[in-house]
């Protein structure tokens, strides 16, 4: 059995233009002080990674991860979330999806597209020339606005859907296969790849392709009222990333899983800080251990009461005392009597 690594921290929710968090140096020596032992960076931040030349030089990605490491920390993934949910985008959704390309491309779908690939296509490289072997990203969307259809879905619908998203995709990862790097899907609401049985469609329409893999966040499974227990015992090969990441759902006579259009703390859904929702992470920590999964734990934090800073100082704590030194031995083998062929013959009367 392995142990899972960690505690790690998602940089997206604390990047800003204030230090300590302006600054790739200077956040990581932040994350340090908390306790952490890795950081998963997010690719869009250009003041925490530059990406085209981590890409390029190896030279420039080992000074880079080396001065990273001289803070107390190492890097456990890159993160493409945004480039890649621009991948795959329902026209209904061009003008909310803009704002995560660059101005050249906006009101330009088919050269924001290419952009996100080429994008993706350089965190293959820059994971490999920092010698990492998993991404977390989104799979982008053409299907979610028929998740709850009404009028019902023209047949075939879904099936043809989740071969453009394959077609889409199955460049960027063949680049990663080259690269030796998987990518994780982080199963999303408002993602094509939401759920287990959308993510074995797509797994399906790439051909099974061996760098299609999952990143496991429960807080997405809560609000969608999914066992997440249960999902790590189906889907135990294909996670090779998790987000810690707490939550819970309250539903009323008013309210349930699609919220109302309420603001987060009126959902009956909502992300809470690692400790104060209703994730078991006791059971899940478990399950990978028990499993082998080799990963990180990643705390990442969403919530719409308690101060980042505060969750942040937090889940370093919890993290570490959820994370289980797997053994080497048995509990019982005091009592063992050794290997003898004879001896087990004879107790089985043969």
């Amino acid at each position: 059995m392995k142990t899972v690594k960690g505690p790690a921290i998602f940089l997206a929710q604390f990047a800003g233009d204030k230090p300590p968090f302006n600054d790739i140096i200077s956040i990581c020596e932040w994350a340090a002080s908390l306790g952490y032992k890795g950081v998963q960076i997010p690719t869009w931040e250009s003041g925490l990674i530059e990406l085209e030349k981590v890409a390029e030089s190896k030279t420039f990605a080992d000074e880079y991860r080396g001065k990273i490491e001289e803070t107390g920390v190492q890097i456990t993934e890159l993160s493409t979330h945004l480039q890649g949910q621009l991948v795959a985008v329902h026209p209904a959704y061009d003008i909310m999806f803009d704002g995560f390309a660059p101005s050249e491309v906006h009101g330009k779908p088919k050269e924001r597209q290419k952009w996100a690939e080429n994008q993706l296509k350089m965190a293959a490289k820059a994971s490999e020339n920092l010698g990492l072997t998993a991404h977390a990203s989104f799979s982008g969307s053409l299907l979610w606005h028929t998740v709850y259809p009404w009028p019902q879905r023209p047949a075939g619908l879904v099936e043809d859907g989740f071969a453009e998203l394959a077609r889409l995709w199955k460049p960027i990862l063949d680049t990663f296969d080259e690269c030796g790097v998987d990518v994780c899907y982080e199963l999303h609401p408002g993602e094509d790849l939401h759920d287990g049985i959308t993510y074995e469609m797509f797994l399906e329409a790439t051909g099974s392709h061996p760098r299609a893999r999952i990143l496991y966040d429960p807080s997405h499974f809560v609000l969608q009222q999914l066992d997440y227990l249960a999902f790590i015992d189906i889907y135990k090969d294909y996670i090779k990333s998790f987000h810690v990441k707490d939550a819970e759902f309250n539903p009323t006579g008013r309210a349930g899983v699609y919220g109302g259009f309420q603001r987060w703390a009126d959902r009956p859904g909502r992300f809470r800080s690692l400790g104060d929702g209703q994730v078991d992470f006791v059971s899940i920590f478990t399950k990978l251990s028990q499993y082998d999964i080799d990963c990180w734990a990643v705390l990442e934090w969403e919530c719409f009461i308690k101060h980042p800073e505060q969750g942040a100082r937090e889940g370093a704590e919890i993290i570490r005392d959820l994370i289980i030194e797997v053994t080497d031995k048995a509990f019982d083998d005091f009592a063992g009597a050794g290997s003898d062929k004879e001896l087990n013959k004879k107790i089985l009367g043969i």
